[in-house]
């Protein structure tokens, strides 16, 4: 434990020392400023590549192609003529005409004139789709519907999938190989699996192709977030960490008009891919970090780096103190050691604390997911609420500007789920008819959301000790992984009820949200560097709580 404590105070002393340097240099100045923009723009193609498949595989009414008819020439709404209680059978679940199943008829004149309907029935094998809405999707072309509705729901967990997959690797590489050429590669390879996907002749081919993709936003997205964060100054990372989400949103809301604007599915997917082109354009601009560049022991590169920061920003950098920081920097730096898993679950307290992040974290990002993706089963126009999805983020971005420091993390993380809950629950008493209270809720719930899944990241970091954060995070953003790859399935009862989604989604938030009150406050506290520090924070604060009331008595 002592070794531990001791390894991780050297690097918190390199930190603080590098911290120290970029405070002289400025904490945001001119060039964090032109690095940090440039890094944030590629969160929007993240964005346009993680929310697309609701577009990409647009859903619309449909029903059995019928033997009589061509395939070429068959329209949803019109079967040659012929009344649809004479072809097609009532859903029992629906009430309405049947989307996977015909009635089982040989369909001549004679059975037509008679006029009385075939009582058996069998399902589909091929599908008329309503083009009203939406001209093409992957659904359209690849007949995923009735019991194959699930594999389009697979793809974006698969997607998911490769988001987990790409963080453990891209991250592993960055830190490995250096920020920049991992991003740049994540790049490359995004834009041509973003192409290849929209030129896949079949569905397995295009999944492993979006598998790909979603594992390339965690190379470009988090390593940019990255390269970004190690140059800002301290007392300016948390408004630097909550504002690359604006852009993020930026992406959101820019899916909506791009699939408005280009009909066809597989032209939308290559110009979605198309504009991380400009990304690299970067090699000519940004730098490596000159943070991992010092940990690497590669000082001349870092000393470049960093004198080029000074003369951007007009500051004076003499050689004098950067060789200071420099020597300082190599008695400090030491192997560090960090803790485990298992430390987590050896102590009461802190196996408690994990069990409820990681419940937090799968609720946030299945909760997040979900209402993005469900946005064309609320009713009214796909492509308005898409947009508002989208546009939504941005007051609950702001207000986690204001609130995190003043109300403090609990309050806010408990407050924001607890009132996204209660709005998606109420979704269970709107009225059929009435879309645009549903679609009312289901936005409101979305913000509360999107406002909370900004404060878990924060307010879970701060619960655990230095030794072990990183693991601990690691562990916490693999349960976010694995609610966001539920989320398809979760959405997919809509075909039962369409406000199912909300009442599971809401009800998993309240739930979470009453959970979150029992982690300690760490607004204003002295964080917990080890392992006995983070098994004492909170509980010593409740022991001293009872003891006082004991005496009261």
């Amino acid at each position: 434990m002592d070794r531990k404590c001791g390894d991780e105070k050297s690097k918190k002393d390199e930190e603080m020392a590098f911290d120290e340097l970029l405070v002289h240099l400025g904490e945001f100045g001119r060039y964090q400023k032109r690095i940090y923009l440039l890094l944030c723009l590629p969160a929007i193609s993240c964005a346009l590549h993680k929310l697309a498949w609701v577009f990409l595989a647009a859903r619309a009414p449909h029903r059995c192609l019928m033997p009589f008819e061509s395939a070429e020439n068959a329209t949803f709404k019109n079967i040659d003529g012929f009344p649809r209680n004479m072809t097609l059978p009532i859903d029992s679940l629906t009430g309405d005409w049947s989307q996977c199943e015909r009635l089982d008829s040989n369909f001549t004149d004679e059975y037509f004139e008679g006029m009385v309907p075939a009582t058996k029935h069998v399902p589909c094998d091929n599908y008329v789709f309503d083009h009203s809405k939406y001209l093409s999707s992957a659904v359209f072309e690849w007949s995923l519907v009735c019991d194959k509705a699930w594999i389009r729901s697979g793809a974006d967990t698969i997607f998911m999938l490769g988001v987990l997959i790409g963080s453990i690797l891209f991250g592993y590489l960055s830190d490995r190989y250096g920020r920049r050429p991992i991003f740049f590669f994540s790049l490359v390879l995004q834009v041509s699996s973003g192409i290849l996907a929209g030129l896949a002749p079949e569905y397995f081919s295009f999944v492993f192709a979006r598998m790909t993709i979603g594992a390339t936003t965690s190379g470009v997205f988090l390593v940019a977030y990255v390269i970004g964060m190690e140059m800002v100054g301290p007392s300016k990372r948390f408004y630097a960490g909550v504002v690359v989400q604006y852009f993020f949103t930026l992406g959101y809301m820019m899916t909506a008009l791009f699939a408005y604007l280009i009909t066809d599915w597989r032209q939308l997917q290559i110009a979605l891919s198309l504009p991380g082109l400009l990304f690299l354009l970067y090699w000519w601009f940004v730098p490596e970090s000159a943070r991992w560049l010092l940990t690497k022991g590669r000082e001349e590169e870092a000393r470049q780096v960093l004198k080029n920061a000074a003369k951007e920003n007009q500051v004076d950098l003499p050689d004098e103190m950067l060789d200071k920081f420099l020597n300082e920097g190599d008695e400090k730096v030491k192997p560090v050691q960090t803790g485990s898993l298992l430390d987590l679950l050896r102590y009461p307290n802190l196996r408690r604390k994990t069990f409820i992040i990681l419940f937090l974290w799968f609720v946030n990002s299945g909760s997040y997911y979900g209402l993005s993706w469900n946005t064309s089963n609320l009713g009214g126009n796909d492509y308005l609420n898409f947009f508002i999805s989208g546009a939504v983020e941005v007051p609950a971005y702001t207000f986690l500007l204001f609130a995190l420091n003043r109300f403090g993390r609990k309050l806010t993380l408990c407050g924001s789920m607890l009132a996204g809950g209660i709005a998606l629950l109420l979704s269970a008493v709107v009225p059929s008819g009435e879309s645009w209270l549903l679609i009312t809720l289901a936005m409101f719930g979305k913000m509360a959301i999107t406002a909370s899944y900004g404060a878990v990241y924060i307010f879970s970091a701060e619960q655990f000790p230095t030794v072990i954060r990183n693991v601990a995070i690691g562990i916490s953003s693999t349960a976010a992984r694995v609610g966001g790859m539920l989320a398809p399935f979760v959405n997919q009862l809509a075909d039962i009820w369409r406000p199912l989604p909300l009442i599971l989604i809401g009800a998993l938030a309240f739930t979470a949200g009453l959970m979150s009150l029992l982690l300690p406050e760490t607004l204003n506290k002295k964080l917990p560097e080890t392992i006995e520090d983070g098994e004492d924070f909170g509980k010593r604060a409740k022991t001293e709580a009872t003891d006082g009331n004991n005496v009261e008595m």
